[in-house]
């Protein structure tokens, strides 16, 4: 029995993210386009990224995914997704997906 929790985690947290508003998304965050999300990244001071959706199906990003919900399940201190990794480790992740 294969395990498919980053996918149902992923799309969980879209879910989420598009319910409880009768506004849309690109009036609540108008800086993030259709196609992206934000995430935070840090494990101190964090920072602001926004990513494509295209990067929830990657199997590291979906590791990064994993690390999130072991270290904050659904109730992320930044009010957003919060990635608990290093800034460097994110970027050298998602420079890896952009390149692929």
């Amino acid at each position: 029995m294969a395990i498919g929790l980053p996918g149902n985690l992923a799309k969980q947290i879209l879910r989420r993210s598009g319910s409880g508003s009768s506004k849309s998304s690109s009036t609540r965050f108008p800086d993030v386009p259709k196609g992206f999300l934000a995430v935070y990244v840090g494990e101190t001071q964090r920072k602001r990224f926004v990513v494509p959706v295209s990067y929830l199906s990657q199997q590291s990003f979906q590791d990064l995914l994993t690390m999130a919900e072991e270290e904050f399940g659904f109730d992320h201190p930044m009010g957003g997704l919060t990635i608990p990794c290093s800034e460097e480790t994110f970027i050298h992740v998602t420079s890896a997906l952009t390149r692929s």
